[in-house]
């Protein structure tokens, strides 16, 4: 926010930024309090995410000679990046133990930005979540025990086209905000027009911000100072779990981060006391990546309203604020397939007018049994004791020449043990390296036929066992799982990709089955959802069940899947109509036939 800074190192200004009051309202009441966990941005590409995130430090109060850091956290950071790790040169040269700071400690008192957070790693973000939360660091690791004060605002972000954050981790952020980049013609041309005069001369246009910017840095500070004696009596707290209650949400986590933002946001007000705008306010925020949609026998959650767009950031009241809109919507709806994909699912088997939809419960009494797939990796193939014979055997001929390692380990070199057994020797003899994890996690991939030919005897009920017994599975194994329907000439995503739920029967039994079977069109998705997978989780094995009636003329022949692939024939019947068993032929798939 100084001017003295060279004008390449210039943010662009907070108060510059056009409307998204919303987003600024939740980073403004993260960096007042930053025990809220942080932020959590969803949108797509172009929706000023990472322009607001670096614009927030310049506002952060200045507490030391140093101005507060922006800390980038890169997707393929490691662990001893993140938390720290040995400091080998303090042992090579001094030969003692030392702990070398990592990120976590560079990002104290300032901001901690992670782009495209759901592509990390999940232990990473955990982590993350775990120091953000806390305010410590502690580390016990390569032989260190080290602890050390890691306040910062957390900023991540996320485009959810790439895939989703799995909701254990989502929760744990105390904020989230969607946003999409739809603007009016008028917005379009202001958001131009003030990001030329920006590149044109930085320097002239942060000055032209600096007394907004100084008045928002002052009232971060007062609201920071404030913080501790602001009230919340009974009735707020009535309200606060009433709202919580009502959005059915896992936990208590979201009551208390209710409680947390309320109060930081009659701080950032300059009240003493929680009043009940201060809630209204905050709700949508906590309750946004929280609320339940299976709700319980009291009934469906209320939706909670999105907040005022006076509140918040408004304050005070600015001659030249641009108040604009918020976008607030979601972008997880899938777009309606083209005329041509709909003509061509016509002839097929199973057509009906598309408002004749009806849901059939899950038959849980079903007794599934699938069979394994005929194309398993190494790990599985070999007994675990003839996996490991061959890797000890084959470490033994590369450890002993040079620094070769066994494929049993990982790339990454476990310096503590290596220094450990080359003790007085410089470069040491022979490295140890980390082990790698033995288990493989599997991602399920599950093409559900959802048409209305699935309606007679049942064959829906059985089709929803099915996806509930590969669903139970996978949740036991810790796997990941994502689901598609298809049905009504259209796919939808039922489950995104990521951790199996622990429950899916409530979500399966209000699931609709009518229309035709758009079965090219959920080959075509599916090709483009295992690619979009690959790039998500590399080191994933990918699998794809395909569970349908085979009521379908078309070939598929050209659709074949680049992953092993299962179909499973739910008609029912002794002389099968359909086209189960050709449609396997025609994939490269294993073919399973459930008994009538």
């Amino acid at each position: 926010m100084k001017n003295s800074q060279p004008s390449s190192d210039l943010s662009f200004p907070f108060s510059a930024v056009q409307g998204q009051n919303v987003f600024k309202l939740a980073l403004l009441l993260a960096t007042i309090n930053p025990a809220l966990g942080g932020v959590l941005i969803s949108g797509p590409r172009g929706c000023a995410k990472s322009t607001l995130a670096r614009a927030i430090a310049d506002l952060l109060p200045v507490k030391t000679e140093l101005p507060p850091a922006f800390i980038t956290l890169p997707l393929g950071a490691s662990e001893e990046m993140l938390i720290g790790s040995l400091d080998l040169e303090q042992v090579l040269q001094q030969k003692s133990v030392q702990f070398s700071p990592g990120l976590l400690k560079k990002a104290h008192g300032g901001v901690l930005y992670v782009d495209e957070v759901n592509l990390l790693p999940d232990h990473l973000v955990d982590q993350l979540l775990d120091v953000a939360s806390s305010g410590v660091n502690r580390v016990e690791r390569d032989g260190v025990s080290h602890s050390h004060d890691a306040r910062f605002t957390l900023i991540g972000t996320m485009n959810p086209d790439e895939g989703e954050l799995r909701p254990q981790l989502k929760d744990r952020f105390g904020l989230m905000v969607e946003l999409d980049n739809r603007y009016s013609v008028q917005e379009r041309v202001n958001i131009i027009t003030t990001r030329q005069a920006y590149e044109q001369d930085k320097i002239a246009f942060c000055q032209r911000y600096q007394t907004q910017q100084l008045q928002l840095q002052q009232q971060i500070s007062d609201a920071q100072q404030r913080l501790p004696q602001v009230s919340c009596d009974q009735a707020c707290l009535l309200e606060i779990a009433t709202r919580c209650q009502q959005a059915n949400v896992e936990g208590l986590r979201a009551d208390i981060m209710m409680h947390r933002a309320s109060l930081t946001h009659a701080a950032w007000c300059a009240r003493d006391a929680v009043t009940l705008e201060d809630i209204q306010q905050v709700a949508p925020l906590v309750l946004l990546h929280r609320e339940q949609q299976n709700g319980d026998a009291s009934g469906p959650s209320n939706k909670t309203p999105p907040p005022e767009q006076g509140g918040g950031f408004s304050r005070p009241p600015q001659a030249n604020d641009h108040q604009l809109p918020s976008h607030q919507s979601s972008n997880d709806k899938n777009e309606a397939p083209s005329a041509q994909s709909q003509t061509s699912q016509a002839g097929e088997w199973g057509a009906m007018p598309n408002n004749n939809g009806e849901a059939q419960r899950t038959d849980t009494t079903q007794n599934i049994t699938l069979p394994e797939y005929q194309y398993t990796p190494l790990t599985e193939a070999l007994k675990p004791e003839q996996y490991l014979a061959f890797h000890a055997k084959q470490g033994a001929l590369t450890n002993s020449v040079g620094y070769k390692k066994s494929s049993l380990m990982s790339s990454k070199p476990d310096w503590f043990s290596t220094l450990r057994q080359s003790v007085g020797e410089w470069p040491p003899k022979r490295l140890a390296f980390k082990r790698l994890a033995l288990g493989e996690q599997k991602l399920h991939l599950i093409l559900l036929d959802t048409s209305a030919s699935t309606l007679t005897h049942q064959l829906s009920s059985i089709a929803k066992s099915v996806v509930m017994k590969i669903t139970d599975n996978a949740y036991l194994r810790r796997d990941k799982l994502s689901v598609l329907g298809f049905g009504n000439d259209h796919v939808e995503t039922l489950i995104k990709a990521g951790r199996a739920p622990k429950n899916v029967q409530h979500k399966l039994d209000n699931l609709c089955a009518q229309g035709g079977t758009p079965l090219r069109l959920a080959l075509h998705q599916a090709h483009k959802q295992i690619t979009k997978l690959q790039q998500q989780f590399p080191a994933i094995s990918l699998c794809c069940y395909l569970i349908t009636d085979g009521r379908s003329r078309v070939n598929v022949d050209d659709l074949k899947l680049s992953v092993p692939t299962l179909l499973v024939d739910i008609e029912k019947a002794q002389i099968k109509r359909g086209r189960g068993k050709v449609l396997a032929q025609q994939l490269g798939a294993q073919y399973v036939a459930l008994q009538a």
